[in-house]
């Protein structure tokens, strides 16, 4: 019998959520995606030293600019493994300012383009802010695709659809730890708020014909991804990939277009906001996730920097 993960594959594009590159040359997903934090663990990593001196050797003292070139460097060599794409993170310092988050994309680009890497093989991640889904926004007018992260709120899936964004990242796992935490209760199965979150909005994108690709992320357990079985793209740790391979048995395919969903959703900026204000999960979580990855960032450019 074939294990979980080949199965999960044929309904499923699989895409590895790490910086690790001989984890993904072992575990062979269509795509991959970092962020800072995970580029801050693949730069403690041996076979990293010398991206790490490149990066600064370019860069002529500007950290930022390091930073940008090591996560392009890291990038560049995960494709070189894997037949799709890499989805590579905007600083998360400047998720509530639209201008510069179009600069820092562009910026990306260029650094891909001079990699040899063309703008179709990657994905410009930002934070799913009113700005970031602005900017991404943008973005995609310009031809330039994006991952829209840290995603918590069904009105933060509807405003990226209606923006025509290329993939948003429901994080299911985070929406998990908050309610476990907020009711002392464990949830498995269906009953899983973070697996609810994902189906609803796989179903409203589904049933309003959105083209924006579902990519469910940040996973606890493997009960978490066999729930969401079907669903567009899946970005999972090269830990739960290696459980995954390890487990047989029949893996069923929960998520199916046509089940139906709740009418088009359109939101202004004044709704949008109000809306993610009622909701204190999602408030509360991309507020922490901004500043996790920010924390990192600047973890990263000392690193760089050599402090």
């Amino acid at each position: 019998m074939t294990s979980k993960l080949e199965q999960l594959k044929q309904f499923t594009t699989v895409v590895a959520d790490t910086g690790d590159l001989d984890a993904i040359t072992r575990l062979k997903p269509v795509d991959a995606t970092t962020n800072p934090s995970l580029l801050l663990k693949a730069a403690a990593m041996p076979g990293y030293t010398e991206l790490l001196a490149n990066a600064i050797a370019h860069a002529k003292g500007d950290v930022g600019l390091a930073c940008d070139h090591f996560a392009v460097s890291v990038g560049s060599g995960i494709l070189k493994v894997i037949p799709g794409r890499i989805s590579t993170e905007v600083d998360a310092r400047l998720s509530f300012d639209e201008p510069a988050l179009l600069q820092k994309a562009n910026q990306l680009i260029e650094l891909y383009d001079k990699a040899g890497v063309g703008r179709d093989r990657v994905l410009i991640k930002l934070a799913s802010t009113w700005e970031g889904i602005r900017a991404a926004e943008k973005l995609e007018k310009a031809g330039i695709q994006t991952n829209l992260t840290l995603l918590f709120s069904f009105a933060q899936a509807a405003a990226c659809a209606d923006a025509g964004v290329f993939l948003i990242s429901p994080f299911v796992g985070r929406i998990y730890d908050w309610y476990k935490k907020s009711t002392g209760n464990e949830y498995t199965g269906a009953d899983d708020p973070g697996v609810q979150s994902v189906t609803r909005i796989y179903d409203y994108y589904k049933t309003n014909d959105y083209n924006t690709v579902v990519m469910g992320a940040s996973f606890r357990n493997l009960n978490q991804i066999e729930q969401l079985a079907g669903c567009d793209r899946l970005t999972i740790s090269p830990d739960l990939l290696e459980k995954l391979s390890q487990e047989q048995g029949t893996l069923e395919r929960k998520l199916n277009p046509g089940k139906g969903g709740e009418p088009r959703l359109i939101l202004n900026e004044a709704q949008f906001r109000w809306a993610s204000n009622e909701d204190a999960m999602a408030t509360e979580k991309l507020a922490e996730g901004i500043r996790q990855f920010a924390r990192d960032q600047e973890k990263l450019e000392a690193l760089l920097a050599g402090k």
